[in-house]
């Protein structure tokens, strides 16, 4: 368990990630996130990351709030990723302890944290399903 203490994001993050674009429509989205079972993308606009959408935000956009009119169905599913995304996010870098990410997945209750490079180009992402992965490599008894 003590080298799990030491563990990096570089070794356990998931490279290949699939982002989407601000000018994406919530329809496009839905189709996403049913297609691929993610709970959330990177937003990426020249090849930076500038924000995060989730599950939530899509959902939220249906929540009824009583200081706002309900818009028509297609009138929301026309919005953009641009409207809803969130643009301050929770991200880690390729040198961020496995800890200080399991730490951060527990307080902010998410499923995965996009890995960005000092540029804030996506690295990657890394997923609760990794460090699931990388915390039973660490702790497998050893013959």
């Amino acid at each position: 368990m003590y080298k799990f203490l030491e563990a990096t994001v570089a070794d356990h993050m998931t490279r290949s990630v699939r982002s989407v674009s601000r000018e994406m429509t919530m329809r496009e989205l839905e189709d996403l996130f049913e297609r691929d079972d993610f709970n959330a993308y990177p937003v990426v606009e020249d090849g930076r990351a500038i924000g995060l959408v989730t599950k939530y935000d899509f959902l939220n956009c249906f929540a009824f709030h009583p200081t706002q009119m309900l818009p028509h169905y297609d009138d929301l599913m026309n919005r953009t990723i641009g409207d809803i995304m969130t643009p301050d996010f929770i991200y880690v870098h390729a040198d961020t302890k496995l800890t200080r990410v399991l730490q951060l997945m527990v307080e902010h209750q998410t499923r995965s944290i996009p890995v960005l490079d000092g540029a804030r180009k996506l690295a990657g992402i890394i997923s609760r399903e990794d460090v699931i992965k990388a915390v039973a490599s660490f702790t497998k008894a050893k013959p």
